[in-house]
């Protein structure tokens, strides 16, 4: 598969599965699901089943047979191709490998949060740390009851990195609301005084420090 088809991680999902043993799509959902994976890749029947035929498409996985259980639909199963054993290889060792810049939600609101008023900006950012200790909290039981259960931390090793991605995250935006809330930012009397209908360039008290 070209660079250019490794954009969706739920294809390299389907290989993973598919490693495993032949399965059919509902049975690559439900796995994914059953393990959590969709906490990490977004899933949904109408994009796996589009990804299916993409990766068959490719060569990468092949159909092997046909199955039916009572009045059911019939189900395709899948095996995964010598190319694709290749491909799930190449495209998890190169994500592992190489940073890529990926373009969040959130850092684009940032990007964007000018264009409403600190006093309102605050306390948005307020909420968004209290959401996400309760995320964490949430999550923490989730992941000790795995571990009191025996699953190993290799399947549970997501988690931990999103952990530590949203602990970053909520130190930073308490910090950061705090800031713009108490005027300390640098440059939020300018800030201000735009929504306020004043000339943001000019010439403004100095900030608290």
């Amino acid at each position: 598969m070209a660079a250019r088809h490794r954009a969706n991680p739920l294809a390299l999902a389907v290989l993973a599965c598919l490693l495993e043993r032949p399965m059919h799509p509902y049975e690559i959902s439900t796995t994914l699901r059953t393990r959590g994976k969709h906490e990490s890749i977004k899933l949904n029947y109408g994009s796996l089943y589009t990804v299916v035929d993409g990766l068959a498409r490719r060569e990468l996985i092949t159909a092997t047979e046909t199955e039916r259980a009572g009045r059911r639909p019939e189900r395709t199963v899948y095996a995964l191709t010598d190319a694709g054993r290749r491909e799930l290889s190449d495209w998890l060792a190169e994500l592992l490998r190489e940073p890529a810049k990926e373009f969040t939600q959130f850092e684009a609101a940032l990007s964007l949060m000018a264009c409403l008023p600190p006093d309102d900006v605050a306390p948005l950012l307020t909420e968004r740390a209290d959401q996400i200790e309760y995320e964490l909290v949430q999550g923490d039981a989730i992941h000790d009851l795995a571990v009191k259960q025996g699953v190993p931390r290799l399947f549970l090793i997501e988690y931990e990195y999103r952990r530590a991605l949203r602990v970053a995250e909520l130190e930073w935006v308490r910090e950061l609301a705090g800031e713009i809330a108490a005027g300390v930012m640098p440059g939020v009397a300018q800030w201000r005084a735009f929504h306020d209908g004043a000339d943001p360039f000019a010439e403004v008290p100095t900030e608290p420090r």
